[in-house]
């Protein structure tokens, strides 16, 4: 292999090798444009995703820390000097409340959840849609130039 032929990193250049090589009917700067496109597409999908873990774990942890402080709250307020009757209807409605705000919290976590999955399948969505019009289009210019 003629030293000319090496890429920088010492390894066989195959865009010098095969550059001026094309295959009757194949466009491949349209291939090279749809894989970008894919590629761009992916990346995009994934920062979604990244984004949307993000934002779950970030509500997860502050609801924990919220958990935890009403928790000490209720634990304090046991503790205080009371009627038991009293303590007791205390604790029925912390529990009550702590029951709701649960189902609250659960249905904001699923909320953002699918919001941040709607998010990645929509960008896959699009660029399949934009992939078939593109192949669609090439059909088109392909049977014209015929």
């Amino acid at each position: 292999m003629a030293k000319t032929e090496k890429a920088k990193n010492g390894f066989f250049d195959v865009t010098k090798a095969f550059g001026d090589f094309r295959l009757p009917g194949i466009d491949a700067d349209a291939i090279a444009t749809a894989q970008r496109k894919n590629f761009e597409a992916l990346t995009q999908a994934n920062q979604f995703a990244v984004e949307g873990l993000q934002a779950v774990a970030k509500r997860q942890a502050e609801i924990a820390q919220q958990t935890i402080e009403e928790a000490s709250a209720l634990l304090r307020d046991w503790t205080q000097p009371g009627a038991p009757e009293e303590r007791l209807a205390n604790t029925v409605e912390a529990a009550k409340q702590a029951f709701e705000k649960g189902v609250t919290n659960v249905r904001e976590l699923n909320e953002l959840t699918t919001k941040a999955s709607a998010d990645v399948f929509g960008v896959f969505a699009r660029r399949v849609s934009e992939g078939l019009d593109e192949v669609r289009l090439y059909v088109k210019k392909q049977a014209a130039a015929e």
